[in-house]
Parts: C-alpha cells; sequence; structure tokens
C-alpha cells in the first residue's frame, strides 16, 4: 500500500469538509420542505386570511387564522427556506469546483458507476460488504491498497430486513423497484433469471443484494417490490454478524471526480468476517486466498492508520 501525496491529501480533506456541509444543508433544507401561503377567508368575510402549509406531495394544512404569532411563524418559515436554498445552491456549486479539482489531481480511483450508484442508493438501509468496502477503509487512511486487493466486478448490499417496512415506504418515493433505481444510473441494468438477488449491466457489473438469515419474524422469501422485475433478496451466512456490527462510514471518490458516502462494516468485523470467510474449505482455494489478502491489508490499516477507529 502507498500513502496518497500530500496534495491530494489536502484536496480530499477539502473536499470532504464540503461534501459534508452539503449533507447538513440539505436535511436542514428537509425540514423547510413545501411552503406556506396566505388563504383568503370565505365570501362572508373576505379580509380574514388562514395561514396554510403544503406538503412536496400537494397536501395543505390549516395552521388557523391570520395572528401575530402565525404571522411570525410564516416570516420565520420564509426566511428559512430563502437561506436554505442559497446554501445548499451555493455549496452544490462549490463542491462541482471540487469535483473538478478531485480529477485534475487523481484524488479518486473509484469506478464511477459504483459512486453514482452509492449517491443514488444513500440510504440507511444498506450496507457495502465484500472487497468495494476497502475504498472506505483506504479513502479514511488515506493510503491506496494494492490493485490485487481491489480487484472484483460487483458490489455486495447488505439489506436491513429490520427495517423492510420503512424502506418500502421511502422506495415508493423515488420508484416503484430497486431495479428501477439501478436503472436511473444504468439503464442496461437486468436482473439475472439464474440469480434473482443479482443484477447485471452491459458491461457485466454486478450488484447483489444479500440479507441476514432468517430470523424472528423475518419473511421469507422476500422480493423488494411489487414489481414483476425486482430484486428476491438472498440469505447469506453469519450476514447477521455484519448487520450487527458498528458502522464505518468514509467519503469516496470516483475516477472522474464524483463524491458519495460509502456505509459499510466496521474494519475489525471486516477482518474477523474475512478470516473466517478464509477458513471455510468449502470455499475456492483462489478467493480463499483473497480473503487473507484483504484482511491482512484491513488489519495493517488498523493497526498503523486508524487506531481511533
Amino acid at each position: 500500500m502507498l500513502e496518497i501525496s500530500a496534495a491530494i491529501a489536502r484536496q480530499y480533506i477539502d473536499a470532504i469538509a464540503t461534501f459534508e456541509a452539503l449533507e447538513e444543508a440539505q436535511e436542514e433544507a428537509a425540514q423547510v420542505r413545501g411552503g406556506m401561503y396566505w388563504h383568503a377567508g370565505p365570501p362572508s368575510s373576505p379580509e380574514s386570511k388562514y395561514l396554510v402549509r403544503t406538503t412536496p406531495a400537494g397536501a395543505e394544512t390549516s395552521l388557523g387564522s391570520r395572528t401575530p404569532e402565525n404571522e411570525a411563524i410564516f416570516e420565520r418559515f420564509t426566511q428559512r427556506k430563502r437561506e436554505s436554498v442559497e446554501r445548499v445552491s451555493g455549496l452544490k456549486a462549490a463542491l462541482e469546483q471540487h469535483q473538478r479539482l478531485n480529477r485534475a489531481l487523481r484524488v479518486g480511483r473509484v469506478d464511477p458507476l459504483v459512486v453514482a450508484l452509492l449517491g443514488r442508493l444513500a440510504s440507511p438501509h444498506f450496507r457495502v460488504v465484500g472487497t468495494h468496502a476497502l475504498y472506505a477503509y483506504e479513502a479514511a487512511a488515506g493510503v491506496r491498497l494494492d490493485s490485487d486487493t481491489l480487484a472484483t466486478r460487483d458490489i455486495d448490499l447488505l439489506w436491513d430486513t429490520r427495517k423492510r417496512i420503512l424502506f418500502s415506504t421511502q422506495l415508493a418515493k423515488v420508484d416503484s423497484s430497486m431495479l428501477g433505481v439501478l436503472k436511473k444510473v444504468d439503464s442496461t441494468f437486468r436482473i439475472r433469471q439464474s440469480q434473482k438477488y443479482t443484477a447485471v449491466n452491459k458491461d457485466g457489473f454486478e450488484v447483489d443484494i444479500i440479507r441476514r438469515e432468517r430470523a424472528g419474524d423475518d419473511p421469507h422469501p422476500i422480493k423488494l417490490s411489487d414489481e414483476d422485475e425486482d430484486f428476491w433478496v438472498v440469505q447469506a451466512r453469519r450476514a447477521n454478524v455484519l448487520l450487527d456490527s458498528p458502522g464505518f462510514s468514509a467519503v469516496i471518490v470516483a475516477t472522474n471526480g464524483t463524491m458519495a458516502r460509502m456505509n459499510t462494516v466496521h474494519p475489525a468485523t471486516f477482518v474477523a468476517f474475512k478470516r473466517w470467510m478464509a477458513s471455510q474449505t468449502g470455499r475456492e482455494a483462489l478467493k480463499r486466498r483473497r480473503d487473507v489478502l484483504q484482511a491482512d491489508a484491513v488489519q495493517t490499516l488498523l493497526d498503523k492508520y486508524l487506531p481511533q477507529v
């Protein structure tokens, strides 16, 4: 592994600061979504007005007649919304500039498709597990792992079955299916007929969605939506260990400079899980050797670069 240069480190730190500021600004903006307006009263009292709160979906709620208290509410909301729009707009422009600098300085090396997928899938319901998690660890450590350690053409997403109802509600707001979300990034994604938990695009890049082994009131099997073509989530051995692990998060950068947050498992959990996988005699020898290679690499990161973790 190699430590990144001082110039790349400075740019990455500055870019992350802007990225995280935009995340916070967007969270604040969510609190003032929709709008407010004064609605005229009935014809019998045309001088009266009522304060109405609207949602992005078009629903309306009356907050009562025009009073000093409601006028103050209206003024505060209007000011917060105006300031929020200005802040988000300014930070988006700043982030675009950082993404150009990221590309010019070759800050990132993640496949842009992966970053685009994570940006579209920004959700507490998924954790990246497997080889792609290494990008989060190396980004946090300020190093670059050997290409052999990182080589893969698929990304594994661990889905939390315990939050399936909330997930279904949120999915319905953005698309009718999980596959539909992926197609917004790359329209060539299709579910593999022989492996319903996998979607593959025209370049052979695969997205696998896995879950813990059935426990408690988990339904089985589980399909992520009612659409004809969508993921059937597959059970993975000992996935509960990954699901119950402390979380780990880092901002990763693509080769084209774009950025996204990756949520994954704690590096120590990754090490232990990879060592367990390497001990499975039924696993292919080449994969077991790579498991050991990855476990050793992440353990080195923990010992030398991430002691605070």
